[in-house]
This record gives structure tokens, sequence and C-alpha cells, in this order.
């Protein structure tokens, strides 16, 4: 077989993207590279929430038989240049295309579909991975590329917490025990909750996340309606097949915290958490309670990382994590390199002037620890 002779074929409405769900999961098992964010429930949740009417741009690539080898799914995007990007947009961490393991003609061909595809436009792949599908795809690429850093992700070896706790200091190991001890002392159980039960743990999910973040600019997305649908609608048949997994901490039979942690063969990531914030005023630290549960779930089966997914934030550093860059691979034709170019220099812009401002900011906390130094912005 080659891949002439695989059917590449391009699904515009979502009633079709729906009715691909059975084949996209089998795809989805044969592709080691995938992450549960390329699960279909994760993805036609995102786009009945998300989605718009008319850009819906999924590439699909079929042997003669048939059968589904490799999957894109795209949309056309908003804005003043001609642009395809991945579903998923700003609230999934990792972006990929699907490629069956053992169908290797699949790569060229899917390369062939996108650009069929693009008709004009930049394919413009955000938050992919290392080691995802989708560098393959870059590598057959016979036109105009370019592969910038996208998103700085933190991640663990999944092993249980004793494991962890080897990577940081012998006297910070000491101080987590106790905090561990803590939480047995008082009690805390976990509660991995079951399919039927998804909706409403994480309606309280969501409650005691807006409850933890009241008044220190909680995420607007994860407060809109659109969001709660797209999560009741994505996770539940997403833990009934083992790609996600909600856990609900109770205390004294009530739910003082919950956690919903996305789960691959390869992968683990804890995505979303609320926690009441009557925990603080009792000294228990959420982060390590969730880091406990979820190191021993994922090693128990079998994943080789525990990903803290996208941000650097200081409560993920005191384990050591390694950084991992997530990147940004841009593709157009020969006829339209010259808006390659022009995204790849406003992203490279974008990216200077971040780094400026992060500069900026850290030359002004050095100036205002000197001696007699009055603080800025402090009149």
């Amino acid at each position: 077989m080659t891949p002439r002779t695989l059917r590449i074929e391009i699904c515009r409405d979502e009633e079709g993207f729906g009715r691909l769900a059975a084949e996209w999961t089998a795809l989805y098992g044969r592709c080691s590279a995938a992450t549960p964010f390329q699960s279909h429930s994760w993805l036609h949740s995102w786009w009945l929430s998300y989605g718009r009417p008319g850009a819906l741009r999924v590439v699909l690539v079929r042997r003669q038989d048939g059968e589904l080898v490799a999957a894109a799914p795209l949309m056309r995007a908003r804005g003043p240049l001609p642009v395809l990007t991945q579903l998923g947009g700003a609230i999934t961490d990792f972006t990929d295309v699907l490629l069956d393991d053992d169908c290797p003609e699949a790569v060229p061909a899917l390369a062939r579909g996108l650009s069929r595809a693009a008709r004009g436009a930049v394919v413009d792949l955000r938050e992919v991975r290392p080691g995802a599908a989708s560098e393959r795809v870059f590598a057959h690429w016979r036109g105009p590329r370019r592969r910038l850093p996208d998103s700085l992700c933190l991640e663990l070896p999944a092993v249980p917490m004793e494991g962890l706790l080897e990577r940081i200091p012998s006297g910070k190991a000491q101080r987590v025990r106790a905090k561990l001890r803590k939480l047995d002392a008082l009690g805390i159980d976990a509660h991995i909750v079951s399919g039927e039960e998804v909706p409403a743990a994480l309606d309280r999910l969501l409650a005691l996340h807006r409850l933890q973040w009241q008044g220190r600019g909680v995420t607007a997305e994860h407060t809109s309606r659109r969001f709660a649908q797209h999560l009741t609608r994505a996770v539940r048949p997403m833990v009934e097949r083992g790609d996600a997994m909600v856990t609900e901490f109770r205390l004294a039979g009530d739910v003082v915290a919950a956690d919903l942690t996305l789960m691959s063969p390869r992968l683990a990531g804890g995505y979303l958490y609320g926690a009441d914030p009557a925990l603080r005023a009792r000294k228990v630290d959420v982060a390590t309670m969730l880091l406990r549960h979820g190191a021993r779930e994922t090693s128990a089966g079998g994943r080789a990382t525990l990903s803290m997914l996208r941000g650097s934030e200081s409560y993920k550093q005191h384990w050591r994590p390694e950084p991992v860059r997530n990147r940004r691979l841009l593709l157009a034709g020969r006829g339209t390199a010259p808006l390659l170019w022009l995204r790849a220099g406003a992203a490279d812009a974008r990216r200077w002037a971040a780094g400026q401002a992060r500069r900026h900011a850290w030359l002004r906390r050095a100036l205002d620890r000197l001696p007699g130094r009055t603080p800025s912005g402090g009149g």
C-alpha cells in the first residue's frame, strides 16, 4: 500500500463528526502518542460548546476498506489571515493529530490531506507535545514550515509518593511526610466516582473551584456555562473508558475537595481541581493531597508520566519537575509562504515582548529590595 492508495476525506459538519465516535476511538487506541485531549469525547464536546458554524475541517485518511488510519481535527480560525488550527482552544493543554502506529503510509497521506483542507490557508498547530504524531506530519511536509516554542509544561515520573519524595531535599521531604500524616489523622477519604456519578461530582468540583478562587482572580472561562456543559458531556464517557478520573475528597462525609485527572496509556495529567478554603484554615496542604492520590493511581496504571500540564507555578516547582516545552508547528503551501512568515513573525514579536516584560518585572523587584528604596508604585 502507498499513500496514494489511501483515501482522504474532509468532514465539515458536526453531525458527521459525531458519527465518527466509534472508529475515532478505535484509532485513538492505535495511536501511542495520543493524549486524552485527542479523544473523540473531548474534541466533539469542545466543538459543541465552542465551535462556529461552517468552520469545521476534520481531515480523515482511510484504507480502501474504509478503516480510519489518520485524523486531524481542524477548524478555520477567526482573524484577518486564513488559518486552520486544531480543535480544543485555550482549555486544551495538548493538541495533536491521530496516526495509526501500524500504518506508516498514513503520515504522508495526512500531510496531503492537510494541504488539501488548507486551500491557501496556513496550518497552525498549537501546543504540540514533544513526540506527538503531528511532528511526523511536520517532517513529511513538502512546503514552507516553521517550528516555534509554545507553552511550558512540568512533568514528573509516574511513581508512588515515596519515589517523588526522593526528588526533593531531605528536609523538605520530612515536612511533606508530616503534612501527609496530618491528612491521615484528619481522616480525609478519597472516593473515585463512577460514570453515573460524574455530572453531580463535576457540579461540586466547579463550585469548589469558584469558592477556592473567590476574590483571587479565577480563570473566567472556568466559571462559564459552556465550560461546565463541555466537561459534563466529555468527562462521563471518558471516565467510563478509563480516559479520565474524577476523585472527591471527603471529611466527615462532606466533599471538601475534588479533582479531575485526564489519562492515556502513557500519561496522566491533573486538569482541574477545587477545594474548600476551610482546608487552608486547618493547614491542609491540598496540592500535596492531590499529588499523593494522583501519583498512586497513575503509577498503578503503568503510565510513565505524571504531567502537571501547562504553567510553572511555584507549588509545582517544589517537586523538581522536568520542564517540557510544547511546540507550535506552522505549515503552508508555497503560494502562502508569506502568510506563514507573517504569522511566525507576529508570534516571535509577542514572545520577545513577553520576555522583556518579565525581565523588567524582575528588575523592579530587585530594585525594590535595595535598602532605602521606595517600592515601585508606592507613591
